[in-house]
């Protein structure tokens, strides 16, 4: 299997990957989005030959792009293009999982600081406000009065990136001080953890604890809907305890997998490249179909 990388960065989760597609033997074109070019009409030479491309651009804009770019030269690419659309925006992203029908919080969007103090001031304190691009808990808010969110409207408003002035609120979910972190492929679960924090971000990327956390029939069919709501592919869906039930307020499609990695006893790259291997193999048997 000839398998292209793209990224900007190689982190651990590249390493692990990279590791694991080496040792059974498969070829591996590592394809820096930095330093590329992508022609309308041509593909660039690092693309000849490859049965599937794993896009692990950091970057978001280059992630849409690049996806975009690989589906024009007819090469295969996961996540889809599509799919990194509806993930990277959170928007989009909350607007397909309600119309799956799958449980999410509460949320409303605004294009005005006084539109957003109404909602905010609906929604009652605390609630919580999100930039529409962006990962890794930045830049939330957890506003627990009408001081507090006059001054983050305004500092949005005067300050921000125009996505910023997108106003993307939420309500405020009681979870028992942990969320739930579901690697799945096509909505498979391959592992899942529990992220364990004091503050109200759960993170792993801020600080929060890790451990394994065993999925019961519900969260599994959860996963399952979630992933077919925004394409499939390989993804992180992140679910809250809600009551007597779960709610999913994110799917990520560049997904990190160093903190579950640590976290579980599942080869977690392993599982990964025997995913990557069957899509491979899909593709290649639709395209002799074809």
């Amino acid at each position: 299997m000839n398998v292209g990388l793209l990224y900007s960065r190689i982190r651990k989760d590249e390493k692990l990957l990279l590791s694991e597609l080496r040792e059974r033997g498969h070829d591996v074109e590592k394809i820096d989005v930095r330093k590329q070019r992508f022609n309308l009409a041509n593909a660039p030479e690092a693309f000849a030959d490859l049965d599937i491309v794993v896009d692990r651009c950091l970057a978001t804009s280059r992630s849409l792009y690049a996806t975009q770019f690989c589906e024009a030269y007819g090469v295969p690419v996961v996540n889809s293009h599509e799919t990194a659309e509806i993930c990277s925006d959170k928007v989009k992203n909350s607007l397909a999982l309600e119309a799956a029908g799958v449980p999410t919080p509460n949320t409303d969007v605004a294009f005005t600081t006084e539109a957003a103090l109404e909602s905010i001031e609906d929604f009652g304190y605390p609630c919580v406000l999100k930039p529409v691009i962006g990962s890794w808990g930045r830049l939330m808010a957890k506003i627990d009065s009408r001081d507090a969110a006059e001054a983050i409207l305004e500092h949005k408003a005067t300050l921000g990136h125009y996505e910023h002035k997108v106003f993307y609120i939420q309500e405020f979910v009681e979870k028992p001080g942990r969320d739930i972190r579901v690697l799945a492929v096509d909505g498979e679960p391959i592992a899942a953890m529990a992220r364990s924090s004091d503050h109200w971000l759960t993170n792993a990327a801020k600080g929060a604890e890790t451990e394994p956390f065993e999925l019961d029939a519900r969260a599994e069919e959860l996963v399952q809907q979630a992933s077919d709501a925004v394409g499939g592919g390989l993804l992180g869906v992140d679910l809250m305890e809600a009551g007597d039930d779960y709610t999913i307020h994110e799917v990520n499609h560049t997904v990190e997998f160093k903190a579950l990695d640590g976290a579980v006893e599942t080869d977690v790259a392993g599982t990964v490249v025997d995913w990557l291997e069957r899509k491979a193999a899909e593709a290649e048997t639709v395209e002799v179909t074809a």
